[in-house]
């Protein structure tokens, strides 16, 4: 009589590995569930469907959290940024705002990207 053992373990195997395969098919992490380098790619390529009006929830919940956020108050409006990282400057283990594409919502709504954008912000000469 031949010993079962065998084939119960070649069951288990074979188990495991049907069990391996569908988790990895269906799987798809959250942003903020990624790592820095696989984020930064993904961060990218979200940024060529974002459009201009889309609206503060619309944008998180399409990059996930932000690396950074600032707001203020300009001219009567309600403005805030928030930084994605977008590009690798320097191997030190930490997230600059160097590293990130900051997006401006005023009063909740997108209406710019970029650092030109920023910097403007920064000086308080957005348009209300």
């Amino acid at each position: 009589m031949k010993s079962k053992l065998p084939v119960i373990i070649i069951s288990i195997f074979v188990t495991y590995v049907a069990f391996v395969a569908v988790i990895m098919a269906t799987y798809d992490p959250s942003p903020d569930e990624m790592d820095w380098e696989d984020r930064q790619a993904y961060n990218q390529a979200q940024l060529s469907e974002v459009a201009l009006g889309q609206s503060i929830e619309e944008i998180k919940s399409l990059l996930g959290k932000a690396d950074f956020s600032e707001a203020k108050v300009s001219q009567e409006s309600n403005l805030q940024v928030l930084f994605y990282r977008t590009h690798h400057k320097e191997s030190d283990g930490e997230t600059t705002k160097e590293e990130c594409t900051p997006l401006l919502f005023k009063q909740g709504k997108l209406i710019a990207w970029g650092e030109d954008t920023y910097q403007q912000y920064l000086a308080s000469t957005i348009d209300s």
